[in-house]
Order: structure tokens, then C-alpha cells, then sequence
């Protein structure tokens, strides 16, 4: 429903050019060709949750959207609406990891803005942050480099930052070492684009999870995606949860990894590229790309069957990032 909102009603009347094809990020290529921008705001609740805050969050979520355009992540705006009478100890902890998650992610905070709006008319705390980086390879993934017998790889398990915000929720109270994967994914882009040509395409699959970023990929490139399930990595807390809560783990969203499609054939280099990085722990190729079943994502299930893998309808979870 999101994305039919920003298509039938957004695009057609603010696309002059670059937001038609809805990237991460975009090179700002009036001002040469090594500029990425981005922006995006950050409404998760709760707001503290296993693994991270809304301030770290919106600091990697800006950052990992420059890095899936191939960009350095240099440069963060901070916008900050506080809803009146929200505590100082809990806006001091917010901003403490704000500036600890971009010292760690070597990018500045350069320009903000704070707004104080009435009390009910903002939930606590909202968040916008923009971001410029520095294009780091002459070559750009993108869905048109993407090519059959390509492989897919996800830089780690998925699911855990959709599964920690829901569980750590005052509904749900199910004692799981669960933590939000929320961290910036440069250090594995930067080591992925030793690949050169060999690097088709990178997203972070945040909403919407593994699920939505592999459909996707099939829906603009036409082609088929299959996966093995066994492949795909899950910590046992995700998959525990996700059978308590029935909520599939490929839908749930994540904050610190990337899909990668690489060439046929480069796929071990490319996990060996990332070996040793921490932010790639757990790495895996779970499919490919192939002409059967156009433009859709087929799962091989663990005894051998197959199903669609759909496209997630509607919000599973609200406020997740």
C-alpha cells in the first residue's frame, strides 16, 4: 500500500527525473558524478529496544542507504520534533548514541534542525536524517547489470531488528536473547566492490524484509529468483519467535545487512572478501537468478517442496523503523 501511494500519487507529481526510479540513494549528478544523496525519517516505537535506539537507528539507516548506491557515507543532517515534555535523560541517552553510531560509521553530523510540537501531537520522539557520501566505484549496482545464473548472497541472518522492536513491545513479553542487527553495512560494501563488474546490485532489506528486496529484484528485472531455504541464515531466537508469533522471518525488517547479487562464478570470492568483517557474520549464497518463473521469487523448502515467496502486503509491522 506504501508503495502504490508513492507511485499513483507522490511520483506523478514530484518526479522531474531522478525519483522515478526510487533508489536508495541518488547521484546528484548536477554537481558532478561522485555525489550521493539521501534522506529518510524514523518513527520506530518503542524507541529503546534490544540492540540500539531510535538515534543509532536513524544514523545506520541513512548511512546504509548511501552505502547500497556504492557510496562512502561522509556527511549526516539531524532533524530532530520532540513532543512536549519528553524526558532529557532519555533525549541525552538518544543523542549520546547518535554521536557514538556516527564516530563509529566516519561520518559528521553537519546541519539539523530541533522542532518542539504540543503534547499528543508527536509520540515521544521523530527522527529525519539526510545523507551525502562519496561514490566509491566507477562501477554502479543496479537492477539493469543484473543478469541470469547470477547469485545472491545476504551478508548475514535476517529478521532479528523486526523481531527485537516486536518483541520488545509491552504486548510481548517471551524472554529471547534477541538483538536488532541495527549498524552500518559500509565495511561489508566497501570490501564487496573489490568485486568491480562482478558487483551487480546491493539493498539493504529493511521493510518488508528479505521478502520484499528478492521481489523486487524480480518485479524490475523480470527475471525469476530462487532461493534455498536452508541457506538462508536465521538465528534460532528469530526462528523461535517467529513460530510463537506466526510471522515469517523473511518478511521481518532489517538494519545491518545487505542483499548482494554477484556474477556466476564469484560468489566464494565474494564471501571471502567478507570473511573477518563482523558486520558479515554468518554470510551465505541462498539462490540465483533464472529465466524460470518470471518476475517471481520461488522458495525450495527444507523437504524439498517449493512455494512463492510474496510480496508483503500491508504493514506487518507498523513502526519499525
Amino acid at each position: 500500500m506504501s508503495g502504490r501511494l508513492i507511485r499513483d500519487l507522490i511520483l506523478p507529481r514530484l518526479d522531474r527525473g531522478y525519483l522515478g526510479s526510487l533508489p536508495d540513494s541518488v547521484v546528484l549528478s548536477g554537481l558532478g558524478d561522485s555525489i550521493a544523496y539521501t534522506t529518510d525519517s524514523y518513527v520506530v516505537s518503542p524507541i529503546f529496544f534490544p540492540g540500539g535506539n531510535i538515534g543509532s537507528l536513524a544514523v545506520h539507516g541513512t548511512c546504509n542507504d548511501l552505502a547500497c548506491s556504492a557510496a562512502r557515507p561522509v556527511f549526516l543532517s539531524l532533524g530532530l520534533i520532540l513532543e512536549e515534555g519528553f524526558p532529557m535523560d532519555q533525549l541525552e541517552t538518544i543523542l549520546h548514541s547518535i554521536a557514538e553510531a556516527a564516530d563509529s560509521a566516519g561520518v559528521e553530523i553537519v546541519t539539523g534542525d530541533t522542532k518542539v510540537v504540543p503534547k499528543g501531537s508527536a509520540d515521544k520522539i521523530f527522527i529525519n536524517t539526510s545523507g551525502i557520501g562519496k561514490i566509491e566505484s566507477p562501477v554502479r549496482p543496479s537492477p539493469g547489470r543484473i543478469s541470469v545464473g547470477d547469485r545472491i548472497i545476504v551478508s548475514g541472518p535476517v529478521g532479528n531488528h523486526g523481531m527485537a522492536v516486536m518483541l520488545s513491545r509491552a504486548e510481548f513479553s517471551f524472554d529471547f536473547e534477541l538483538k536488532s542487527d541495527s549498524a552500518s553495512v559500509w565495511p561489508v560494501v566497501e570490501r564487496l566492490l573489490e568485486l568491480g563488474p562482478g558487483l551487480k546490485f546491493l539493498r539493504d532489506p529493511t521493510r518488508g524484509g528479505l521478502a520484499a528486496t528478492l521481489n523486487e529484484i524480480a518485479s524490475l528485472t523480470g527475471y525469476g529468483i530462487a532461493i534455498d531455504e536452508s541457506a538462508i541464515p536465521l538465528d534460532k531466537s528469530v526462528v523461535a519467535a517467529s513460530e510463537i508469533l506466526g510471522i515469517d522471518p523473511l518478511q521481518a525488517a532489517n538494519e545491518g545487512k545487505i542483499v548482494a547479487v554477484v556474477e556466476r562464478g564469484m560468489d566464494q570470492v565474494a564471501l571471502d572478501l567478507m570473511e573477518g568483517c563482523w558486520q558479515a557474520r554468518g554470510a551465505a549464497v541462498i539462490g540465483g537468478v533464472t529465466r524460470e518463473h518470471p518476475s517471481r521469487v520461488v522458495l525450495t523448502t527444507r523437504v524439498g517442496g517449493s512455494r512463492v515467496v510474496a510480496e508483503p502486503s500491508g504493514e506487518l509491522l507498523p513502526r519499525i523503523c
